[in-house]
């Protein structure tokens, strides 16, 4: 028996693209799974009007999931995989964006790896890129500074399949309301992921500036904040053991009376109170952590519903 799919697109005024990749969607999907899909569009509240009717949809069905403030493309993906879970009979739900960077044939790919993994989620994990090498070197700084704080390696992006199995798990990970590839990675579901090339944007310039795409790494960072500040009160107390050691080498100079006056008193308090201020610092955040940790979450598939405006459906 063929199975249901859900393709969640968040978007937010990027409806001539949207059209486009309706149209791609319906070119490059295999047959199978295009009769048995439904389109999840994610309106974040677009603040321009759609003019033009939505292109015709060879698939089943076309939702449009109204919410009633921008709240960013995170948490419009969280609401929704969580409407998806609750209220639509799927199998298997597709996320990708709606500017059609994420190419729709790659969809086929996805579903057939979830077919050799079917308990995993399967991302699209980028082989080539088409944005610029400013962008790209940035990009690679952040999958550096990402593994160093967390231990963990980030090598995709929101695209990817869900498994009916592991839907109603994962709508119930807190973290994705803030970042969905990094809420998966710390909440332990297992995933997998195979190679595609990003596609260029259909229409339109993208939103995403410099410090947009700081924001989404910080995210991307903060939700693994616990092992963060574990990593960052190590590091700091092994740079106070170096700091310690320096003290003592300084002690050494001014006692065979190598030191310059008053340089050795100097140098050796002001590393002393760096090393008390960075350790402080370090513990404090990781009390707030653990104190963090002892707080009722927002949960996803418990609190959407107050996001939601309306849901149109269109044939």
């Amino acid at each position: 028996m063929p199975e249901n799919y859900v393709i969640i697109i968040p978007q937010f005024n990027d409806w001539e693209a949207l059209n486009l990749l309706i149209e791609k969607i319906n070119a490059d999907l295999d047959t199978p799974i295009l009769q048995n899909t439904t389109l999840l569009i994610v309106d974040d509240c677009s603040s321009r009007l759609r003019t033009e009717p939505f292109a015709a949809f060879g698939g089943k069905e076309l939702k449009v999931l109204r919410l009633y403030r921008n709240l960013g493309h995170q948490k419009a993906i969280a609401i929704g995989l969580s409407y998806a879970a609750e209220h639509m009979q799927t199998d298997k739900v597709i996320v990708m964006d709606a500017d059609g960077e994420d190419a729709p044939a790659d969809i086929n790919k996805l579903a057939a790896r979830s077919i050799e993994e079917p308990g995993k989620i399967i991302f699209a994990e980028r082989n080539k890129r088409t944005e610029g090498i400013l962008f790209r070197s940035f990009y690679v700084i952040y999958k550096y500074i990402f593994k160093l704080l967390t231990g963990k390696v980030i090598t995709f992006g929101n695209f990817s399949l869900v498994p009916q199995s592991r839907l109603q798990n994962l709508v119930r990970v807190s973290e994705i309301w803030n970042n969905y590839p990094g809420g998966i990675i710390k909440s332990r579901i297992p995933y997998d992921s195979v190679l595609t090339n990003r596609a260029k944007r259909l229409a339109g310039e993208s939103k995403m500036n410099f410090v947009s795409l700081v924001l989404h790494g910080l995210s991307a960072i903060s939700v693994m904040v616990d092992t963060t500040a574990v990593r960052i009160l190590i590091f700091s107390i092994f740079m106070s053991g170096i700091a310690i050691a320096f003290i003592f080498f300084i002690l050494f100079l001014k006692l065979i009376g190598n030191a310059t006056p008053g340089w050795a008193s100097t140098l050796g308090s002001t590393l002393m109170i760096l090393m008390l201020q960075s350790f402080l610092i370090s513990l404090f955040l990781v009390f707030m952590v653990l104190q963090y940790r002892s707080q009722q979450h927002f949960i996803p598939a418990v609190h959407y519903r107050d996001f939601v405006e309306k849901v149109e459906s269109f044939s």
